[in-house]
């Protein structure tokens, strides 16, 4: 028996030392308190300390899964992740949120950070330094924001995060019809003019009240006349004509020149400015014949001219291997 006994002290003695040995704390034996864990996370979101906070709310909702905190711990978890730049762990923060608690008083928070976390996923680190033009970019993290903003005003109408994200979502809806028409124009530069119709088509009747809807008008009054659909093509005009009757006679600042339809409509890929069609050949300028130098000087220049035409070789070594 005094064996036995000896032999389960050391157990415990060795345990111990294999604990302190691989550098594992005592506190990760003990429950630390839910409050602190808590105050501590709270605590490091008021100095941007991102991983630090994230870190203290995952152990607070292990560890306390039907805490008291554990519901405000996953909100403030989308938040910290948001703030770190942590996209795809906040969007999955949030769906679970929503998911688990979809009566919660704070659901709207929840959306609005979805819609937060896609409308900034697409701005890397030089686009907010440098200008950038964001209609060009994939517009999949655009249009999931788009989604997650319209989410959030069809079902909080009220809610405090409202006008924000209507304000994102006109943003939005002009980044998105921009990015349609850059299509068109790459569509309408390879030759492929159903496609550009198409892409005009869906402007029109998808963002309306968005400066590019002139421009989808334009496109589809191209493309239907290279198609041959005249009554297609004409109807475009009018409508572009009767809404827009300035466009395509934009007064050009620097050539102070119209623009044709044309040229308006394929970006200056086809048709030429008005003002180029019109404008006269410039006269040419009067060459003054100069009058004979004499021959001292001619000599004179003729030196000079040569003696900088002459390599550095020849310089240094003083003529002597030319």
């Amino acid at each position: 028996m005094r064996i036995v006994n000896i032999i389960l002290l050391m157990t415990l003695i060795s345990l111990n030392t294999g604990c302190s040995f691989f550098g594992i704390d005592d506190e990760e034996f003990f429950d630390i308190p839910e409050k602190q864990l808590y105050d501590e996370a709270m605590g490091y979101i008021a100095t941007s300390e991102w991983d630090l906070a994230a870190d203290k709310f995952e152990q607070l909702e292990s560890r306390y899964p039907f805490g008291r905190f554990s519901e405000q711990a996953q909100l403030e978890l989308i938040y910290v992740y948001f703030k770190g730049s942590e996209a795809p762990q906040a969007i999955a923060a949030a769906d679970r949120f929503i998911r688990l608690h979809p009566q919660h008083e704070n659901i709207d928070y929840a959306y609005y950070l979805r819609g937060l976390t896609n409308y900034e996923a697409d701005k890397s680190l030089t686009s907010r330094f440098l200008p950038t033009d964001p209609s060009q970019r994939d517009p999949g993290a655009a249009r999931d924001a788009f989604s997650d903003f319209s989410n959030l005003l069809n079902r909080y109408p009220s809610s405090q995060y409202a006008p924000d994200s209507r304000k994102r979502m006109l943003s939005l809806k002009n980044q998105l019809s921009a990015y349609e028409i850059h299509v068109a124009r790459y569509y309408i530069k390879r030759g492929a003019y159903v496609a550009a119709a198409n892409r005009g088509r869906y402007v029109v009747e998808n963002y309306q009240q968005t400066p590019s809807v002139p421009d989808a008008l334009a496109v589809m009054v191209l493309a239907y006349t290279e198609l041959g659909l005249h009554d297609q093509a004409s109807h475009a005009q009018q409508i572009l004509s009767s809404n827009f009757p300035d466009y395509g006679k934009e007064i050009d600042v620097d050539k102070n020149a119209e623009r044709s339809l044309l040229n308006t409509a394929t970006f200056g890929l086809f048709g030429e400015d008005g003002e180029e069609s019109t404008k006269k050949a410039p006269k040419p300028k009067k060459v003054e014949k100069k009058k004979p130098e004499p021959e001292a000087k001619a000599k004179a220049k003729a030196k000079n001219e040569s003696e900088e035409d002459r390599s550095w070789f020849s310089r240094i070594t003083f003529g002597v291997f030319d």
